[in-house]
């Protein structure tokens, strides 16, 4: 996700373009939470849960790192002074977006929404088409994790009978980045969906949604329970899993060991 709220230069600050220790960290804590369940090590639900939850927050760190990076090539170099180029989840904080709300639709409804929360200052951006972009980037770059996810998943997975709980956890994280791509990408105020078309819309628009816009992803929160609608909206998600070749048994057996506690 994104936001326009202005934020001034700071001459001189430090600007670290590394990966931050708590990103490396996560990614060390996938790959060994990854080998425990490949290897049946520990308790396997509680071993699944880490497993997607430490490389789920590493796709929300790489979602919004390409938010910024579009921002950063467009223009806005505020955007590096404020660590958004580190890949530090903290650096990305917003209490609503960044907790609640993701801790919410993935744990009761089994959702995939990102988080976090960058400020562009889009007045440093070079046009209306690079502020399009710097919203389309979040939700193309879960699109490319579905999409090498499901390459992986469609090479090894069929024919391995030995590790079905790895890859249900494997099927899973790649249902959540598919529902987080098809989330993201509707154009309601404070999804990317929006963001991509905001440039275009007139000022009379934009003040008749401005009241509306901070409530406006907890309305669709309450809409997706609404039958009809969370039926709309996973068919969508299913036909774009079958696309990938990720079958139904995988994910549900995944979203089962993630939510153990249910079991």
């Amino acid at each position: 996700m994104t936001t326009g709220e202005p934020v001034r230069q700071r001459p001189g600050a430090s600007v670290s373009r590394w990966p931050s220790p708590i990103f490396v960290g996560l990614v060390l804590a996938t790959a060994v939470s990854g080998w425990a369940l490949w290897n049946r090590s520990g308790p396997t639900g509680l071993t699944a849960f880490v497993f997607v939850a430490c490389a789920w927050v590493v796709s929300l760190c790489l979602h919004e790192f390409a938010h910024a990076m579009v921002a950063f090539r467009s223009g806005d170099r505020t955007v590096a002074e404020r660590g958004y180029l580190t890949l530090d989840p903290l650096k990305y904080t917003h209490f609503a977006y960044s907790i609640l709300l993701p801790l919410l639709f993935v744990l009761l409804g089994g959702i995939g929404l990102p988080g976090g929360a960058v400020f562009i200052d889009r007045r440093y951006l070079r046009s209306r088409l690079a502020n399009s972009l710097v919203s389309l980037a979040g939700p193309l770059t879960n699109i490319l994790l579905a999409a090498v996810l499901a390459v992986v998943f469609t090479a090894f997975a069929p024919d391995d009978r030995v590790h079905v709980e790895f890859w249900g956890a494997f099927a899973f994280l790649t249902f959540l980045q598919v529902t987080a791509a098809v989330l993201n990408s509707l154009p309601v105020p404070g999804l990317d969906g929006f963001g991509v078309i905001q440039p275009y819309l007139s000022n009379k628009v934009l003040r008749k949604v401005g009241p509306i816009a901070p409530y406006a992803v907890l309305m669709l929160f309450v809409l997706l329970w609404i039958p009809p609608v969370n039926q709309a909206f996973f068919s969508i998600v299913g036909w774009f899993l079958a696309l990938l070749g990720i079958p139904g048994v995988y994910i549900a057996l995944g979203q089962q060991l993630f939510q153990f506690w249910m079991g």
